[in-house]
């Protein structure tokens, strides 16, 4: 049997099961609540001009090699500032930093891996790919009982699927002085705690790492890590993804610059992405719908099989309203929904316009 007959079999089976992807030509028409760009940035003129700004496309080499570029340290040094943490380093994206960092600081801490189960792929992989002895506990309910020695933990702080928030302080109240903890916050970074700096800003501990991406409410692209400068050092020569992989190109790094800038001054657009997150809760509320509270931007409807989330989801693009279903494996089973991401930019009459949408197609689909 061919190859390709055992791909067009498991094909077959991926769509028999309505988790089949394709993806779209170009941004579907309509009032869009699929993107991360909380903010609104990516569109931003001042960052879209530092683009336009460029003279080059790439950066040409890995960083090691000849991919240095000086905007790559003036972004880095900036980060570290906002973060309040000694030292960051750039990756090409936040899954590309989460397959570099996490092996190597699990080396590092010499002991066993514990991760949220609803914790992003990019983690899982970077977990597996450490090869340390791991336990996968309840989300957001982690004992470090159940672990002996020492432990690298690793979470999300606002998680992509559900958008509910960890609580940092409580699991950092659980580690012990050999351990280390791994926070994911790229939802969280830009839309939450002061200066929009993320939930993990007010832990001033060095055995807290923090991973961040540049792709979500910067609207630029790229990732990185944050932590104490001899973690930056051990990574620069260790993170293979770091060291092997072409550096993200200097004029992207000079547009999150200016994201930075407008995200550390951003209070206002925080102030309306949190207004608008209301509105939503509240009408979601008022539908019958539940609803998780806390500081995130996205908001999960919860239709439970895949067929019904694809339908409602279709329903509401015949309405003008962009709303993917993300279903199995990005979420457990029987957890397929509308994963809704509120931005600064909606206006008031965009989100009842979804509510009013949402009402009707999941009553009639």
């Amino acid at each position: 049997m061919s190859y390709l007959h055992a791909i067009e079999l498991e094909l077959q089976q991926i769509r028999d099961a309505n988790r089949y992807r394709e993806i779209s030509d170009g941004a579907p028409a309509g009032i869009d609540f699929s993107s991360n760009d909380y903010l609104g940035l990516a569109s931003e003129p001042q960052v879209v001009e530092a683009l336009r700004r460029a003279t080059r496309a790439g950066s040409a080499g890995a960083r090691l090699l000849g991919g240095a570029h000086r905007e790559h340290r003036l972004l880095e040094e900036e980060l570290a500032v906002w973060l309040g943490r000694e030292r960051v380093l750039l990756f090409s994206s936040g899954y590309h930093a989460a397959l570099g960092a996490i092996p190597v600081l699990a080396r590092a801490v010499g002991g066993s891996i514990a991760s949220d189960e609803l914790n992003h792929a990019s983690l899982i992989d970077g977990v597996r790919l450490a090869k340390s002895p791991r336990i996968v506990y309840p989300h957001a309910d982690f004992e470090r009982g159940a672990i002996a020695g020492p432990a690298l933990l690793v979470t999300e702080s606002i998680f992509s699927m559900g958008g509910d928030a960890v609580g940092l302080l409580a699991l950092l109240a659980t580690l012990g002085a050999a351990d280390a903890l791994l926070v994911d916050e790229a939802h969280a970074l830009g839309v939450a705690g002061a200066a929009g700096a993320g939930l993990a800003r007010e832990l001033n501990d060095p055995r807290v790492v923090v991973l961040g991406t540049l792709s979500k409410a910067f609207g630029a692209h790229g990732g990185f890590i944050a932590g104490p400068g001899a973690l930056i050092d051990l990574l620069v020569n260790r993170a293979r993804t770091f060291i092997f992989d072409t550096a993200l190109p200097p004029s992207l790094a000079l547009a999150a610059r200016v994201s930075l800038l407008l995200v550390r001054n951003g209070d206002t657009r925080r102030e309306r992405l949190r207004a608008n997150a209301g509105r939503l809760r509240a009408g979601l509320r008022e539908l019958g719908f539940p609803v998780t509270e806390g500081p995130s931007p996205i908001v999960p409807v919860i239709l439970g099989s895949e067929a019904r989330a694809l339908e409602v989801s279709r329903a509401l693009l015949e309405r003008g309203i962009v709303a993917p279903a993300v279903r199995p494996p990005t979420v457990p089973a029987g957890g397929s929904r509308l994963r809704l991401s509120v931005r600064s930019d909606h206006r008031a009459e965009q989100i009842d316009r979804l509510l009013e949408e949402l009402a009707t197609c999941t009553v009639t689909s």
